[in-house]
């Protein structure tokens, strides 16, 4: 255990520093500060000795220059042996027991794209110094760069009359290690992403990958094993502010441990389901929707349509819902077998009815739907590589594509293909969906995902829509018919027009695809001949 008698606090992020500086003063550790931190800690209470009168130097060049001063780092870097403790005496350096520093707010300004200058000023130098200083010398100093840790601070220094253990020194310098280097990289990256063209350095509206890409993420949980028992895993989070709705910041309410597959179902039920602004449920079978629906009268009435589509693939697949659970709702997911359910909040007549299953995951999502700026990148590994690329973000709808047939869709239809190519955009390639209106609302009916071919895919999905049977209590009565009435996305071009008359001798009245074949001229014309209408959005949504 090492006795703490003299701090060094300096932050940026000021949450929870009166309780820390009146637990200092408390167990009488002399507490060395500067600028906004040395005013609210003086506000709170707590006696501050001026870094400058510490010193004896003045800052200087508008404050850049502070902290940099060997009565900080040797009190910082000198350890606890003789030789250097008499050198530290000779040269009047008190020691410095304890490090609560993080840094100016980089990765925040360049997020909201503030000017060039701007960002350079908020590159920390003193901050990442004394970080560094202490944690290196972790055998004796104590170094806090995270607000969260005062609390587990506090608690150690008023059970151990002041002292620190060295396991907690130990942690807190490898967290201090990680958080300067994600700073580090967070400016290497935004460098690597400023175009250079013009007179002053500039982030240009789609900055350019960088040169080199540098990444970190901080480990959330152990997983039991990866895709196979015999494969380890984990899971790691984005380090850097949240970027709306993810599994990673889900708050986990009841249920078993997450598996490795859980969290990738999760992930891509998720992102379906924000795809639409009405009430809307999704069920996920290995990363592909067995069944989606959106309801104007409700999110229970779109999750009975989803499970509809196809309640033999519902069984031991993954919910996501973009309304909170209710009760009634509660209910209708306790009829069938689930491994996880993620939706903005659960109710109390929900968390009842669905805590008799023990083994449910529940997860709740909340915050913001809005995406962080610089956090669009998808990245994905392969043998001695990481390919990254901007995420599937776009979406060109179905009233804004180009009608390519004779006869043009219905609004009916129209409403209908927009639904269903909203779908589409989350099913593995090739990707087929087939939807329809279903009350006030839209249901897939079937889906053909992840063939060679494209035009298994529309057989796929009309064997699914023909095979399709209504079980469970609260089963929509009206649901059913099979393909036939049924409008078709395809995430891709038709290169044949084979998938077409597939489509057209099933019953389908519409399609909606990108278009961009050599032989789209005869896919056109075959539309033509059924009497189908046919749009093109000119943008590709592959998911491979």
């Amino acid at each position: 255990m090492v006795p703490i008698r003299r701090a060094l606090v300096s932050v940026s992020d000021k949450r929870g520093l009166p309780e820390l500086g009146r637990a200092l003063a408390r167990h009488g550790i002399e507490v060395l500060s500067t600028g906004g931190t040395a005013k609210l800690l003086r506000d709170a209470g707590v006696q501050v000795v001026e870094v400058a009168q510490h010193t004896g130097a003045p800052e200087i060049l508008d404050g850049r220059v502070k902290t940099l001063h060997p009565r900080i780092h040797g009190g910082l870097l000198g350890r606890a042996t003789d030789e250097h403790r008499a050198e530290m005496a000779r040269h009047q350096i008190p020691p410095i027991d304890l490090v609560v520093v993080n840094l100016y707010p980089f990765v925040e300004t360049v997020a909201r794209r503030a000017p060039f200058e701007e960002a350079i000023e908020n590159i920390d130098i003193g901050g990442p110094s004394m970080i560094r200083s202490g944690a290196k010398n972790h055998e004796r100093v104590t170094v806090v760069v995270d607000p969260d840790d005062y609390g587990p601070l506090i608690a150690e220094l008023d059970a151990n009359a002041g002292t620190v253990s060295a396991s907690t020194r130990f942690r807190l310098a490898r967290k201090a290690f990680a958080a300067t280097a994600a700073y580090d990289a967070a400016i290497a990256n935004y460098l690597h992403a400023l175009s250079v063209e013009g007179e002053a350095p500039e982030l240009p509206a789609e900055p350019p990958f960088p040169s080199v890409l540098t990444l970190q993420w901080v480990e959330g949980q152990a997983l039991r094993y990866g895709e196979n028992p015999h494969q380890r895993a984990a899971f790691y989070k984005d380090a850097r502010p949240p970027a709306g709705p993810s599994v990673a910041r889900a708050e986990v309410l009841q249920g078993k441990e997450l598996s490795y597959n859980n969290i990738v179902d999760l992930d891509a039920a998720l992102a379906l389901v924000r795809e639409f602004a009405r009430p809307a449920a999704a069920i996920i079978k290995h990363t592909n929707p067995c069944g989606a629906a959106e309801a104007e009268s409700g999110a229970l009435e779109a999750y009975r349509l989803a499970r509809a589509c196809d309640p033999l693939s519902a069984f031991g697949g993954v919910v996501a819902m973009n309304r909170a659970v209710d009760g009634p709702i509660a209910e209708a997911l306790a009829e069938t077998f689930l491994e996880c359910v993620i939706a903005p909040g659960f109710s109390d007549d929900a968390r009842a009815a669905l805590g008799k299953k023990k083994n449910l995951r529940l997860l709740a999502w909340g915050g913001s739907a809005a995406t962080a700026p610089g956090q669009s990148m998808a990245l994905r590994s392969v043998q001695g590589g990481l390919l990254v690329q901007s995420r599937d973000d776009r979406m060109v709808s179905a009233a804004e594509a180009d009608v390519i047939s004779k006869r043009r869709p219905t609004e009916a239809e129209l409403c209908a293909l927009d639904f269903t190519w909203r779908v589409a955009k989350h099913v593995k390639s090739n990707a087929i969906v087939l939807g329809r209106a279903e009350g006030a609302g839209y249901v897939t009916v079937g889906v053909g995902a992840g063939q060679m071919s494209r035009v298994d895919s529309v057989r796929l999905a009309v064997d699914k829509a023909q095979s399709a049977t209504l079980t469970g209590p609260s089963a929509p009565p009206s649901f059913g018919g099979g393909p036939r009435g049924t409008v078709l996305a395809s995430d891709a071009f038709f290169p044949f027009r084979d998938g077409v008359d597939a489509a057209a001798k099933a019953g389908v009245t519409a399609i909606i695809q990108p278009g961009g074949s050599v032989r789209d001229d005869e896919v056109i014309a075959a539309a033509d001949e059924h009497g189908m209408a046919m749009v093109f959005t000119r943008m590709r949504h592959f998911r491979h």
